[in-house]
């Protein structure tokens, strides 16, 4: 049974670079840091880097969760990453966001008041 969410990885040409720049992004350092991996624990979900320069944007896009997304997207953004979408109310005042990171990724957000963590098994 699929139970969810939990590694997004993301392949980065400067693994040093990413790894400061995702540490301050989520403002946690990582918990596994190897020069083959780094993997950090955001919200009980893992966000690993790998040292493979292709950029991950052509397959599928990862969300992660945000309590408001204009503020997100403006502290982010002023970490460097650019705007590759705006934010859109996807219906409900569910809004969405899909930001380039400084490596080729897309890092997209989402600000869902329906979603309820607890319910999640």
């Amino acid at each position: 049974m699929i139970k969810g969410l939990r590694t997004v990885v993301y392949p980065v040409a400067d693994l040093a670079a990413a790894k400061d720049w995702y540490a301050k992004v989520f403002d946690t350092a990582p918990y596994f840091d190897q020069p083959f991996y780094v993997g950090f624990n955001v919200g009980g979900f893992e966000l690993g880097l790998i040292p493979d320069g292709r950029a991950a944007t052509a397959g599928g896009m990862v969300y992660w969760g945000v309590d408001d997304i204009a503020a997100e997207v403006e502290r982010v953004t002023a970490l460097g990453a650019t705007i590759h979408g705006a934010i859109q109310d996807v219906g409900e005042n569910i809004k969405t966001v899909e930001l380039a990171d400084p490596f080729g990724n897309l890092l997209c957000l989402i600000y869902n008041p329906h979603f309820d963590p607890k319910a999640v098994r």
